[in-house]
């Protein structure tokens, strides 16, 4: 199985200036270090999400992974803070990878005073931001922590949209060399277009040697230079796709 290495590579320009969209915060959710954190979004509102260039010009979001995020974008937004917020998501993501973590948290036998606990200590060991702690104890008190790696992954959606930046997945078998990754980068954003280009990385045996990227909205466009990728070509052309390579 594929490994994440949680240390992205962006190859961007300045930060482009605000753009036209909008990020709807619910009302009732406050991120500052005296919140009630009591009052909680209706996980059956929906938030409208404006993105930049849309045809449409709007979009519904009616899942709570979704409304969580937009709320969390917007809060940075108005703090000038979402660079920051962005990091401590990605913190925030490789902290609850570990099995151990999230089922601490989702343990409904476990105290939620416990859990805020826990929360201010790995705060305070990762460096998060007030309102990044809060909105992890939010998601505590509303029991909506087992969405967090939801949450992550429409946190990047929305951040991407606001920076004008495009995610690309580099797979590789080991580690590759930063200057590769901004080439890769580089090739990334001339397919493209885009102002920025974030890499991701991970770490995949399976492809022999070798690397594959992945970019595109949904991750639809595929350049695939793996060893893995020749042999099954070469397999194909010697009418041997019936055996399947061991890894």
């Amino acid at each position: 199985m594929a490994a994440l290495q949680q240390t992205p590579i962006s190859f961007r320009s300045k930060l482009p200036p605000p753009t036209s969209a909008s990020l709807t915060t619910p009302r009732t959710l406050s991120f500052s270090s005296s919140a009630d954190t009591t009052k909680l979004p209706s996980l059956s509102r929906r938030l409208s999400y404006r993105r930049s260039g849309s045809a449409t010009g709007a979009r519904m979001v009616s899942t709570a992974a979704a409304s969580y995020a937009v709320a969390l974008a917007g809060v940075a937004k108005s703090n000038n803070t979402l660079e920051a917020t962005s990091a401590d998501v990605e913190k925030v993501e490789k902290i609850f990878s570990e099995p151990a973590v999230i089922g601490f948290f989702t343990n409904p036998t476990i105290d939620e005073e416990k859990k805020r606990k826990v929360v201010d200590e790995l705060a305070s060991s990762s460096s998060l931001q007030p309102h990044t702690a809060n909105f992890l104890n939010i998601l505590i008190d509303a029991k909506r922590i087992d969405i967090i790696k939801d949450i992550v992954k429409e946190f990047e959606t929305v951040y991407n949209t606001e920076t004008e930046t495009e995610l690309a997945v580099v797979s590789s078998v080991v580690p590759l060399e930063s200057q590769h990754l901004a080439q890769i980068a580089k090739q990334v954003q001339k397919l493209t277009g885009a102002k920025n280009v974030r890499i991701k990385t991970l770490i995949d045996p399976s492809l022999v040697a070798g690397f594959t990227v992945r970019f595109g909205s949904t991750g639809s466009k595929l350049i695939d230079l793996s060893v893995k990728k020749q042999l099954e070509e070469i397999a194909a052309q010697l009418d041997l796709g019936d055996i399947t390579l061991s890894t």
